[in-house]
């Protein structure tokens, strides 16, 4: 029979090497047994309550991916989805995370972040669910980013606004009348659309 620490092991493996302490236990795995593994090295804490299996490829996104698995009902948004798009040349320096108005603040020492709220409406629309470091992580897209990052200019700078609307402009497959929708949804298309037609 596998020894618990095996039965530990092959779960982490299953799961994409990532876990809450929560989820593990929940799983059957004792917190004898977690914390015997990191002890011994063979998990690494990634943040308060999460670990991942030593020896794994290094993340290629690891504030990401953490605060994916420690609040799953966020969303990425702002400066941290521009640069998971490539439409900006900022580093951002905390996770920016969308949460509807109603939802608490996260007790997340590491990595930074920053919350945003948003309405009902805004906070549901484009969302989208991509892979990173082998964990689902929910993103908006890039055509809600560029509205998203329109209302919050006053917060983030008009500058790195301007900047991801010509770096998007510039693709090939950019679909500006769906930046438009999303433009209109959080009630900015007024501003927005004279600027996007500006750039033509």
């Amino acid at each position: 029979m596998a020894s618990a620490t095996e039965q530990a092991r092959q779960l982490f493996r299953d799961r994409g090497g990532t876990l809450r302490t929560s989820e593990a236990i929940a799983a059957g795995v004792h917190p004898r047994t977690l914390y015997g593994m990191q002890s011994s090295g063979e998990l690494e804490r990634l943040a308060r309550g999460l670990y991942r299996l030593a020896g794994l490829p290094s993340l290629s996104d690891p504030d990401l991916a953490t605060v994916a698995k420690l609040v799953p009902q966020g969303v990425i948004c702002l400066i941290s989805a521009l640069a998971y798009h490539e439409l900006t040349t900022q580093i951002p320096h905390e996770v920016h995370l969308a949460l509807p108005r109603t939802a608490r603040n996260p007790a997340l020492k590491y990595p930074p972040l920053r919350v945003f709220r948003f309405s009902k409406h805004a906070f549901e629309a484009g969302i989208e669910t991509r892979t990173i470091d082998r964990m689902p992580v929910r993103i908006y897209s890039p055509e809600k980013t560029l509205a998203d990052c329109f209302k919050f200019r006053n917060k983030i700078g008009l500058d790195v606004v301007l900047e991801a609307l010509r770096a998007y402009r510039a693709r090939r497959h950019a679909r500006l009348q769906e930046v438009l929708q999303y433009a209109r949804l959080c009630r900015v298309e007024k501003v927005m659309r004279p600027i996007l037609e500006a750039m033509a």
